[in-house]
């Protein structure tokens, strides 16, 4: 029986993708057939053009983007952070570190050869938004790659090249092709489309729903029809 396949666009910088990923996680845990669903990650940076070094906090950063006062920042993340708790999750405001993602990216694409995507994604979740770690930084990343139980030096060698890079571009274009403007982004066997972070029942039904409506089409040997349903952290407008 073939495989349902879940590709999930996001950025490490992004609060709502964690928090789906989360929400995703405990979905798939409740799925009857979650041994048959493989997951695959997809590059998406929110701002390809983030400085590796950023010179002020995430309040000063939204105060400036979107126009409202640091009093007002800190109070959107602060109702941020109680959403992540009762997903489990720790966001860690006051000491996040803003900087750029890419090579972050290349790294979940250097794990994935050996199998090991999905847990350095949440490693690289984690390390951004609970423990104020710099994910641009290459020792940290290593050190990330390290915990994964994955070579430290070989990582610190492929972050040195650029390698995987012209993969995260590739990843980024084919989320721009299919109409991606904000992530989480979730794709069901290339058909079924959710975005934003979802109730876990949402995930589940969706899965639930293809996963029925494939199996006479599978086995009949005929092609299924495409279906799409639209569920965030928006890209800001470029220059």
């Amino acid at each position: 029986m073939n495989l349902m396949q879940v590709e999930i666009w996001s950025d490490f910088a992004c609060p709502f993708c964690y928090i789906g990923k989360r929400r995703f996680e405990q979905a798939l845990a409740s799925f009857a057939h979650r041994d048959q669903v493989e997951v695959v990650y997809r590059s998406f940076e929110l701002d390809r053009h983030a400085p590796a070094s950023v010179p002020h906090d995430v309040y000063d950063m939204l105060s400036s983007r979107y126009g409202m006062s640091r009093q007002e920042a800190i109070s959107m993340n602060e109702k941020m952070r109680q959403q992540a708790a009762a997903d489990g999750l720790d966001f860690q405001f006051d000491g996040l570190v803003l900087t750029n993602t890419f090579d972050a990216h290349r790294l979940r694409l250097y794990a994935e050869q050996y199998g090991q995507g999905a847990a350095i994604s949440e490693l690289l979740f984690r390390a951004y938004f609970s423990e104020s770690k710099n994910v641009s930084d290459h020792s940290i990343l290593a050190d990330i790659t390290e915990a994964i139980g994955l070579d430290r030096e070989e990582a610190l060698s492929v972050l040195a090249s650029d390698q995987f890079a012209e993969n995260v571009r590739a990843e980024e274009e084919q989320g721009s092709r299919l109409g991606i403007r904000g992530v989480p982004y979730y794709l069901i066997n290339g058909k079924h489309a959710l975005s934003g972070a979802q109730p876990s029942g949402v995930y589940l039904n969706a899965m639930q729903q293809l996963w029925d409506a494939e199996r006479p089409a599978q086995a009949a040997e005929t092609a299924s029809d495409e279906a799409c349903i639209d569920g965030t952290c928006a890209v800001p407008n470029k220059p």
